[in-house]
């Protein structure tokens, strides 16, 4: 593979690192007070309840709204895990995996919402080309310690 200036397995661990710098941005971007009183599940659950697919709803009803505080520190703290994780390269196919589960989860309730599509739709993409591209090979705490 010819590339300008670094290598492919460097351009790759630039992705990773990159993507782990939108989810802490993900992370930094929210008021933690409001969101840990239930501000982003309250606004979640109304977009659940008008959501067109009863999976969604349902889903959302018998997951999320018993415990919203808890979903609320669960929510903040795996975009926090996700971005030092993908920062540092550590776990990296872990968190690349988690991170598309995540998208995933965000992509179907906001499937109405254009702008989130598009976000969640690039960062699945990234996390793709990063884990088949095995993005750890390179400026990561994976390949210092040896794993994978």
């Amino acid at each position: 593979m010819d590339t300008i200036w670094l290598s492919g397995a460097e351009w790759l661990a630039v992705l990773r690192i990159g993507l782990g710098l939108w989810w802490l941005e993900s992370w930094r971007h929210k008021d933690k007070k409001s969101w840990f009183q239930g501000g982003g599940i309250t606004w979640a659950a109304d977009v659940a309840a008008k959501h067109r697919w009863n999976a969604v709803r349902s889903g959302f009803d018998v997951v999320v709204a018993p415990r919203p505080r808890t979903m609320a520190y669960v929510v903040a703290y795996a975009e926090l895990a996700l971005g030092l994780g993908l920062i540092a390269g550590f776990l990296t196919p872990i968190a690349l995996v988690a991170g598309l589960l995540l998208n995933g989860v965000y992509f179907a309730l906001m499937i109405h919402d254009w702008a989130e599509q598009g976000q969640n739709s690039m960062m699945a993409l990234i996390s793709v080309v990063a884990l088949f591209g095995m993005s750890w090979q390179t400026w990561s705490m994976d390949n210092a310690l040896g794993i994978f």
